[in-house]
Protein backbone atom coordinates (compact mmCIF):
# COMPACT_ATOMS: atom_id res chain seq x y z
CA UNK A 1 0.00 0.00 0.00
CA UNK A 2 1.40 3.37 -1.07
CA UNK A 3 0.21 5.76 1.58
CA UNK A 4 1.58 8.79 -0.23
CA UNK A 5 -0.51 8.31 -3.38
CA UNK A 6 -3.38 6.35 -1.82
CA UNK A 7 -3.16 3.92 -4.74
CA UNK A 8 -3.18 0.22 -3.94
CA UNK A 9 -1.88 -2.49 -6.20
CA UNK A 10 -3.99 -5.57 -5.55
CA UNK A 11 -2.37 -8.80 -6.67
CA UNK A 12 -4.72 -11.56 -7.84
CA UNK A 13 -2.07 -13.98 -9.09
CA UNK A 14 1.39 -14.19 -10.58
CA UNK A 15 0.59 -12.05 -13.63
CA UNK A 16 -2.60 -10.29 -12.57
CA UNK A 17 -2.63 -6.90 -10.84
CA UNK A 18 -5.45 -4.37 -10.40
CA UNK A 19 -4.84 -0.74 -9.48
CA UNK A 20 -7.32 0.44 -6.88
CA UNK A 21 -7.35 4.22 -7.31
CA UNK A 22 -8.87 5.52 -4.10
CA UNK A 23 -8.83 9.15 -5.18
CA UNK A 24 -10.87 8.32 -8.29
CA UNK A 25 -13.38 6.47 -6.11
CA UNK A 26 -13.52 9.30 -3.57
CA UNK A 27 -14.49 11.67 -6.37
CA UNK A 28 -17.75 9.70 -6.67
CA UNK A 29 -18.77 10.66 -3.12
CA UNK A 30 -19.77 14.35 -2.96
CA UNK A 31 -20.07 14.42 0.82
CA UNK A 32 -16.37 13.63 1.29
CA UNK A 33 -15.36 16.88 -0.41
CA UNK A 34 -15.94 19.08 2.62
CA UNK A 35 -14.30 20.42 5.74
CA UNK A 36 -15.41 19.98 9.35
CA UNK A 37 -14.21 22.68 11.75
CA UNK A 38 -11.83 23.79 9.01
CA UNK A 39 -10.30 20.32 8.57
CA UNK A 40 -10.86 17.84 5.73
CA UNK A 41 -13.54 15.33 6.65
CA UNK A 42 -12.24 11.88 7.61
CA UNK A 43 -15.23 9.55 7.72
CA UNK A 44 -14.56 6.41 9.76
CA UNK A 45 -18.16 5.67 10.76
CA UNK A 46 -18.98 3.33 7.89
CA UNK A 47 -20.09 0.54 10.24
CA UNK A 48 -23.00 2.73 11.31
CA UNK A 49 -23.84 3.96 7.81
CA UNK A 50 -21.73 4.34 4.68
CA UNK A 51 -21.74 7.38 2.42
CA UNK A 52 -23.45 7.36 -0.97
CA UNK A 53 -21.79 7.67 -4.38
CA UNK A 54 -23.13 10.08 -6.94
CA UNK A 55 -24.37 7.12 -8.98
CA UNK A 56 -26.81 6.19 -6.19
CA UNK A 57 -27.92 9.79 -5.70
CA UNK A 58 -28.46 10.26 -9.43
CA UNK A 59 -30.43 7.01 -9.75
CA UNK A 60 -32.77 8.05 -6.94
CA UNK A 61 -33.20 11.55 -8.39
CA UNK A 62 -33.87 10.11 -11.83
CA UNK A 63 -36.69 7.81 -10.71
CA UNK A 64 -38.35 10.71 -8.86
CA UNK A 65 -37.91 13.14 -11.74
CA UNK A 66 -38.90 10.90 -14.65
CA UNK A 67 -40.57 7.61 -13.73
CA UNK A 68 -41.98 7.76 -10.21
CA UNK A 69 -45.32 6.09 -9.55
CA UNK A 70 -46.64 3.43 -7.21
CA UNK A 71 -45.65 -0.08 -8.26
CA UNK A 72 -47.56 -3.28 -9.04
CA UNK A 73 -50.96 -1.60 -9.23
CA UNK A 74 -51.12 0.71 -12.20
CA UNK A 75 -51.65 0.12 -15.91
CA UNK A 76 -50.42 3.57 -16.96
CA UNK A 77 -46.93 4.15 -18.34
CA UNK A 78 -45.33 5.62 -15.22
CA UNK A 79 -46.50 2.77 -13.02
CA UNK A 80 -45.28 0.23 -15.55
CA UNK A 81 -41.83 1.83 -15.78
CA UNK A 82 -41.56 2.25 -12.01
CA UNK A 83 -42.57 -1.37 -11.44
CA UNK A 84 -40.04 -2.64 -13.96
CA UNK A 85 -37.25 -0.61 -12.35
CA UNK A 86 -38.26 -1.69 -8.85
CA UNK A 87 -38.50 -5.40 -9.66
CA UNK A 88 -35.24 -5.27 -11.63
CA UNK A 89 -33.51 -4.55 -8.32
CA UNK A 90 -34.79 -7.83 -6.91
CA UNK A 91 -33.04 -9.56 -9.77
CA UNK A 92 -29.85 -7.60 -9.14
CA UNK A 93 -29.84 -8.63 -5.49
CA UNK A 94 -30.44 -12.27 -6.38
CA UNK A 95 -27.56 -12.26 -8.87
CA UNK A 96 -25.19 -10.29 -6.64
CA UNK A 97 -25.59 -12.79 -3.80
CA UNK A 98 -26.19 -15.86 -5.98
CA UNK A 99 -29.65 -16.68 -4.72
CA UNK A 100 -31.40 -19.52 -6.51
CA UNK A 101 -34.40 -17.34 -7.39
CA UNK A 102 -35.64 -13.76 -7.24
CA UNK A 103 -38.49 -15.15 -5.14
CA UNK A 104 -35.99 -15.62 -2.32
CA UNK A 105 -35.41 -11.86 -2.02
CA UNK A 106 -37.77 -10.04 0.34
CA UNK A 107 -37.48 -6.26 0.63
CA UNK A 108 -37.69 -4.99 4.21
CA UNK A 109 -37.01 -1.66 5.91
CA UNK A 110 -33.58 -2.93 6.95
CA UNK A 111 -31.73 -5.77 8.63
CA UNK A 112 -33.57 -5.25 11.90
CA UNK A 113 -36.99 -5.68 10.32
CA UNK A 114 -35.73 -8.69 8.37
CA UNK A 115 -34.71 -10.48 11.58
CA UNK A 116 -38.05 -9.61 13.13
CA UNK A 117 -39.89 -11.05 10.12
CA UNK A 118 -38.18 -14.39 10.78
CA UNK A 119 -38.77 -14.18 14.53
CA UNK A 120 -42.48 -13.50 14.11
CA UNK A 121 -43.35 -15.45 10.97
CA UNK A 122 -41.04 -18.44 11.31
CA UNK A 123 -40.55 -18.48 15.08
CA UNK A 124 -44.18 -18.28 16.08
CA UNK A 125 -45.19 -21.03 13.67
CA UNK A 126 -42.35 -23.52 13.98
CA UNK A 127 -40.90 -23.05 17.48
CA UNK A 128 -42.38 -24.26 20.76
CA UNK A 129 -41.63 -24.05 24.47
CA UNK A 130 -38.30 -25.70 25.26
CA UNK A 131 -36.89 -25.33 21.74
CA UNK A 132 -33.46 -23.74 21.72
CA UNK A 133 -31.97 -20.91 19.66
CA UNK A 134 -28.20 -20.45 19.65
CA UNK A 135 -26.78 -16.95 19.24
CA UNK A 136 -23.30 -15.61 19.97
CA UNK A 137 -21.80 -13.25 22.52
CA UNK A 138 -21.12 -10.75 19.72
CA UNK A 139 -24.66 -10.15 18.51
CA UNK A 140 -26.08 -6.74 17.76
CA UNK A 141 -29.17 -6.01 19.84
CA UNK A 142 -31.25 -6.59 16.70
CA UNK A 143 -30.28 -10.25 16.84
CA UNK A 144 -30.90 -10.59 20.58
CA UNK A 145 -34.05 -8.68 21.45
CA UNK A 146 -36.45 -10.35 18.97
CA UNK A 147 -35.46 -13.78 20.29
CA UNK A 148 -35.87 -12.63 23.89
CA UNK A 149 -39.34 -11.37 23.04
CA UNK A 150 -40.11 -14.76 21.50
CA UNK A 151 -38.70 -16.49 24.59
CA UNK A 152 -40.93 -14.44 26.88
CA UNK A 153 -43.95 -15.17 24.70
CA UNK A 154 -43.67 -18.90 23.98
CA UNK A 155 -40.91 -20.19 26.26
CA UNK A 156 -38.01 -20.94 23.92
CA UNK A 157 -34.48 -21.12 25.37
CA UNK A 158 -31.57 -18.93 24.29
CA UNK A 159 -28.06 -20.39 24.32
CA UNK A 160 -25.03 -18.14 23.85
CA UNK A 161 -21.87 -19.23 22.02
CA UNK A 162 -18.76 -17.72 23.66
CA UNK A 163 -15.75 -15.78 22.36
CA UNK A 164 -12.20 -15.63 23.72
CA UNK A 165 -10.30 -12.61 25.07
CA UNK A 166 -9.22 -11.60 21.56
CA UNK A 167 -12.77 -11.77 20.25
CA UNK A 168 -12.33 -15.02 18.33
CA UNK A 169 -15.48 -17.08 17.86
CA UNK A 170 -15.02 -20.45 19.61
CA UNK A 171 -16.31 -22.93 17.08
CA UNK A 172 -15.77 -26.01 19.27
CA UNK A 173 -17.66 -24.44 22.16
CA UNK A 174 -20.44 -23.46 19.79
CA UNK A 175 -20.75 -27.04 18.57
CA UNK A 176 -21.11 -28.27 22.16
CA UNK A 177 -24.24 -26.11 22.53
CA UNK A 178 -25.98 -27.86 19.65
CA UNK A 179 -28.40 -30.70 20.37
CA UNK A 180 -31.66 -32.16 19.18
CA UNK A 181 -33.32 -29.26 21.05
CA UNK A 182 -31.61 -26.71 18.79
CA UNK A 183 -34.10 -25.50 16.21
CA UNK A 184 -32.46 -22.30 15.02
CA UNK A 185 -28.98 -20.77 15.00
CA UNK A 186 -29.08 -16.97 14.64
CA UNK A 187 -25.56 -15.67 14.22
CA UNK A 188 -23.72 -12.57 13.07
CA UNK A 189 -21.40 -12.94 10.10
CA UNK A 190 -19.18 -10.06 11.23
CA UNK A 191 -19.24 -8.45 14.66
CA UNK A 192 -20.15 -4.78 14.45
CA UNK A 193 -18.29 -4.05 17.70
CA UNK A 194 -15.14 -6.14 17.22
CA UNK A 195 -14.83 -6.81 13.51
CA UNK A 196 -14.53 -10.55 14.13
CA UNK A 197 -15.39 -12.64 11.08
CA UNK A 198 -17.32 -15.70 12.21
CA UNK A 199 -16.56 -18.95 10.32
CA UNK A 200 -20.12 -18.82 9.14
CA UNK A 201 -20.01 -21.68 6.64
CA UNK A 202 -19.00 -24.05 9.43
CA UNK A 203 -21.59 -22.53 11.78
CA UNK A 204 -24.31 -23.22 9.20
CA UNK A 205 -23.06 -26.73 8.41
CA UNK A 206 -23.01 -27.72 12.07
CA UNK A 207 -26.49 -26.27 12.59
CA UNK A 208 -27.81 -28.33 9.69
CA UNK A 209 -26.03 -31.44 11.00
CA UNK A 210 -28.18 -31.10 14.12
CA UNK A 211 -31.38 -30.51 12.18
CA UNK A 212 -31.52 -26.76 12.91
CA UNK A 213 -32.16 -23.85 10.60
CA UNK A 214 -29.60 -21.03 10.29
CA UNK A 215 -30.15 -17.29 10.13
CA UNK A 216 -27.17 -15.01 9.49
CA UNK A 217 -27.01 -11.29 10.25
CA UNK A 218 -24.86 -10.02 7.39
CA UNK A 219 -25.26 -6.29 7.99
CA UNK A 220 -21.52 -5.87 8.66
CA UNK A 221 -20.38 -8.47 6.13
CA UNK A 222 -21.84 -7.84 2.68
CA UNK A 223 -19.97 -4.56 2.13
CA UNK A 224 -16.59 -6.14 2.92
CA UNK A 225 -16.57 -9.29 0.79
CA UNK A 226 -18.46 -11.64 -1.50
CA UNK A 227 -21.38 -13.61 -0.02
CA UNK A 228 -22.85 -16.57 -1.91
CA UNK A 229 -26.20 -17.73 -0.58
CA UNK A 230 -26.19 -21.07 -2.37
CA UNK A 231 -22.60 -21.90 -1.43
CA UNK A 232 -23.35 -21.11 2.22
CA UNK A 233 -26.59 -23.12 2.06
CA UNK A 234 -27.98 -20.61 4.55
CA UNK A 235 -31.68 -20.66 5.37
CA UNK A 236 -32.07 -16.93 6.10
CA UNK A 237 -29.63 -14.07 5.54
CA UNK A 238 -30.29 -10.39 6.28
CA UNK A 239 -28.58 -7.11 5.46
CA UNK A 240 -29.25 -3.37 5.18
CA UNK A 241 -28.74 -1.16 2.14
CA UNK A 242 -27.35 1.85 3.99
CA UNK A 243 -24.19 0.05 5.09
CA UNK A 244 -23.76 -1.09 1.48
CA UNK A 245 -23.42 2.48 0.11
CA UNK A 246 -27.15 2.60 -0.64
CA UNK A 247 -29.95 4.58 1.04
CA UNK A 248 -31.59 4.01 4.39
CA UNK A 249 -35.08 2.59 4.72
CA UNK A 250 -34.53 -0.62 2.79
CA UNK A 251 -32.83 -3.94 3.35
CA UNK A 252 -33.15 -7.56 2.37
CA UNK A 253 -34.30 -10.81 3.88
CA UNK A 254 -32.98 -13.71 1.86
CA UNK A 255 -34.80 -16.95 2.57
CA UNK A 256 -34.99 -20.29 0.84
CA UNK A 257 -38.13 -20.18 -1.24
CA UNK A 258 -39.83 -23.22 0.27
CA UNK A 259 -39.20 -21.84 3.76
CA UNK A 260 -40.63 -18.44 2.94
CA UNK A 261 -43.75 -19.99 1.45
CA UNK A 262 -44.22 -22.10 4.58
CA UNK A 263 -44.34 -18.99 6.77
CA UNK A 264 -47.40 -16.84 7.44
CA UNK A 265 -47.29 -13.15 6.48
CA UNK A 266 -45.61 -10.74 8.84
CA UNK A 267 -48.09 -7.91 8.22
CA UNK A 268 -51.43 -7.65 6.47
CA UNK A 269 -52.44 -5.08 3.90
CA UNK A 270 -52.31 -4.30 0.22
CA UNK A 271 -50.12 -6.04 -2.33
CA UNK A 272 -49.52 -9.17 -0.23
CA UNK A 273 -52.85 -10.74 -1.17
CA UNK A 274 -54.37 -12.46 -4.16
CA UNK A 275 -57.97 -11.95 -3.00
CA UNK A 276 -59.83 -10.48 -0.04
CA UNK A 277 -63.40 -10.96 1.14
CA UNK A 278 -65.01 -10.48 4.52
CA UNK A 279 -64.92 -14.25 4.91
CA UNK A 280 -61.28 -14.97 4.05
CA UNK A 281 -58.07 -13.68 2.47
CA UNK A 282 -55.72 -15.53 0.12
CA UNK A 283 -52.06 -14.53 0.31
CA UNK A 284 -49.41 -14.12 -2.33
CA UNK A 285 -46.45 -16.48 -2.51
CA UNK A 286 -43.02 -15.21 -1.46
CA UNK A 287 -41.67 -12.63 -1.66
CA UNK A 288 -44.76 -10.42 -1.98
CA UNK A 289 -46.56 -12.04 0.96
CA UNK A 290 -44.02 -10.26 3.23
CA UNK A 291 -44.22 -6.87 1.48
CA UNK A 292 -47.52 -5.35 2.62
CA UNK A 293 -48.27 -1.79 1.57
CA UNK A 294 -46.47 0.69 -0.64
CA UNK A 295 -42.80 -0.25 -0.61
CA UNK A 296 -39.68 1.93 -0.50
CA UNK A 297 -39.62 2.40 -4.25
CA UNK A 298 -37.00 5.12 -4.56
CA UNK A 299 -34.81 3.49 -1.93
CA UNK A 300 -34.93 0.16 -3.76
CA UNK A 301 -33.70 1.89 -6.92
CA UNK A 302 -30.88 3.42 -4.88
CA UNK A 303 -29.92 0.03 -3.46
CA UNK A 304 -29.79 -1.40 -6.96
CA UNK A 305 -27.50 1.43 -8.07
CA UNK A 306 -25.24 0.74 -5.08
CA UNK A 307 -24.93 -2.91 -6.09
CA UNK A 308 -24.11 -1.86 -9.66
CA UNK A 309 -21.44 0.48 -8.29
CA UNK A 310 -19.81 -2.20 -6.14
CA UNK A 311 -20.00 -4.72 -8.95
CA UNK A 312 -18.18 -2.34 -11.30
CA UNK A 313 -15.32 -1.88 -8.83
CA UNK A 314 -15.20 -5.55 -7.87
CA UNK A 315 -16.02 -6.86 -4.42
CA UNK A 316 -12.70 -8.73 -4.22
CA UNK A 317 -10.82 -5.51 -5.00
CA UNK A 318 -12.74 -3.66 -2.28
CA UNK A 319 -12.02 -6.44 0.20
CA UNK A 320 -8.29 -6.36 -0.55
CA UNK A 321 -8.17 -2.57 -0.24
CA UNK A 322 -9.96 -2.60 3.10
CA UNK A 323 -7.71 -5.36 4.38
CA UNK A 324 -4.73 -3.14 3.63
CA UNK A 325 -6.31 -0.22 5.47
CA UNK A 326 -7.13 -2.48 8.43
CA UNK A 327 -3.56 -3.74 8.72
CA UNK A 328 -2.09 -0.26 8.41
CA UNK A 329 -4.51 1.21 10.96
CA UNK A 330 -3.89 -1.65 13.40
CA UNK A 331 -0.15 -1.05 13.21
CA UNK A 332 -0.45 2.72 13.62
CA UNK A 333 -3.02 2.64 16.41
CA UNK A 334 -0.96 0.08 18.32
CA UNK A 335 1.75 2.74 18.59
CA UNK A 336 -0.51 5.27 20.33
CA UNK A 337 0.39 5.57 24.00
CA UNK A 338 -2.29 4.22 26.34
CA UNK A 339 -4.49 2.91 23.52
CA UNK A 340 -5.86 -0.63 23.63
CA UNK A 341 -7.59 -2.31 20.72
CA UNK A 342 -10.64 -4.31 21.82
CA UNK A 343 -10.99 -7.36 19.63
CA UNK A 344 -7.94 -8.72 17.87
CA UNK A 345 -9.38 -11.86 16.31
CA UNK A 346 -7.27 -13.75 13.82
CA UNK A 347 -9.87 -13.09 11.10
CA UNK A 348 -11.27 -9.55 11.06
CA UNK A 349 -13.17 -7.19 8.82
CA UNK A 350 -12.24 -3.52 8.53
CA UNK A 351 -13.36 -2.45 12.00
CA UNK A 352 -11.21 -1.38 14.96
CA UNK A 353 -12.67 -0.67 18.39
CA UNK A 354 -10.40 0.85 21.01
CA UNK A 355 -10.20 2.52 24.39
CA UNK A 356 -7.62 4.89 25.90
CA UNK A 357 -6.37 4.90 29.47
CA UNK A 358 -8.16 7.51 31.57
CA UNK A 359 -10.31 8.80 28.70
CA UNK A 360 -13.99 8.10 28.13
CA UNK A 361 -14.91 7.01 24.63
CA UNK A 362 -17.26 9.97 24.22
CA UNK A 363 -14.41 12.37 25.00
CA UNK A 364 -12.27 10.66 22.37
CA UNK A 365 -15.00 11.10 19.78
CA UNK A 366 -15.66 14.72 20.70
CA UNK A 367 -12.01 15.80 20.59
CA UNK A 368 -11.07 14.09 17.34
CA UNK A 369 -14.24 15.44 15.73
CA UNK A 370 -12.58 18.86 16.00
CA UNK A 371 -9.84 17.45 13.78
CA UNK A 372 -12.49 16.47 11.23
CA UNK A 373 -12.42 12.76 12.17
CA UNK A 374 -15.77 10.99 12.52
CA UNK A 375 -15.84 7.75 14.52
CA UNK A 376 -18.61 5.98 16.43
CA UNK A 377 -18.52 5.93 20.23
CA UNK A 378 -20.62 4.01 22.74
CA UNK A 379 -21.71 0.40 23.14
CA UNK A 380 -22.59 0.06 19.42
CA UNK A 381 -25.89 -1.70 20.22
CA UNK A 382 -23.78 -4.60 21.51
CA UNK A 383 -23.89 -4.21 25.27
CA UNK A 384 -23.17 -7.91 25.98
CA UNK A 385 -19.85 -7.50 24.14
CA UNK A 386 -18.96 -4.53 26.31
CA UNK A 387 -19.85 -6.52 29.41
CA UNK A 388 -17.70 -9.41 28.17
CA UNK A 389 -14.65 -7.13 28.09
CA UNK A 390 -15.53 -5.25 31.27
CA UNK A 391 -15.95 -1.86 29.62
CA UNK A 392 -18.81 0.56 29.11
CA UNK A 393 -17.97 1.82 25.63
CA UNK A 394 -15.37 1.99 22.90
CA UNK A 395 -14.45 4.30 20.08
CA UNK A 396 -14.87 2.49 16.77
CA UNK A 397 -13.19 3.30 13.49
CA UNK A 398 -14.84 1.39 10.65
CA UNK A 399 -13.34 1.63 7.20
CA UNK A 400 -14.83 1.67 3.72
CA UNK A 401 -13.77 1.54 0.10
CA UNK A 402 -12.98 5.29 -0.01
CA UNK A 403 -10.75 5.46 3.06
CA UNK A 404 -7.01 6.02 2.79
CA UNK A 405 -3.80 5.48 4.78
CA UNK A 406 -3.41 9.25 4.96
CA UNK A 407 -6.73 9.45 6.77
CA UNK A 408 -5.48 6.84 9.24
CA UNK A 409 -2.50 9.10 9.92
CA UNK A 410 -4.91 11.97 10.60
CA UNK A 411 -6.76 9.80 13.11
CA UNK A 412 -3.53 8.87 14.87
CA UNK A 413 -2.47 12.52 15.03
CA UNK A 414 -5.85 13.48 16.48
CA UNK A 415 -5.55 10.74 19.12
CA UNK A 416 -2.19 12.19 20.04
CA UNK A 417 -3.99 15.42 20.82
CA UNK A 418 -6.42 13.47 23.02
CA UNK A 419 -3.52 11.95 24.92
CA UNK A 420 -1.92 15.36 25.33
CA UNK A 421 -5.17 16.94 26.55
CA UNK A 422 -5.64 14.30 29.27
CA UNK A 423 -2.00 14.20 30.24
Amino acid sequence: MNKDTNVVEIRHGVNSTTTFDVERIRADFPILDQSVYGKPLVYFDNGASAQKPRQVIDAMNDIMETNYSNVHRGVHALSQRSTEAYEAVRGKVARFFNAASENEIVFCRGGTEAINVVAYAYGRKFLSAGDEIVISHMEHHSNIVPWQMLRDEIGIVLRVAPIDDDGNFLLDDYEKLLSDKTKLVAMTHVSNALGTIVPIAEVIRLAHDHGARALVDGCQAVQHGAVDMQALDVDFYVFSSHKLYGPTGIGVLYGKEELLNSMPPFMGGGDMITSVSFEKTEFQQAPLRFEAGTPSIVEAIGMGAALDYLDAIGVDNISAHEEGILHYATERLSQVEGLKIIGQASDKAAIISFIMDGVHAHDIGTIIDRAGVAVRVGHHCAQPVMERFGIAATARASFGLYNTPTEVDTLVEALGAVREFFG
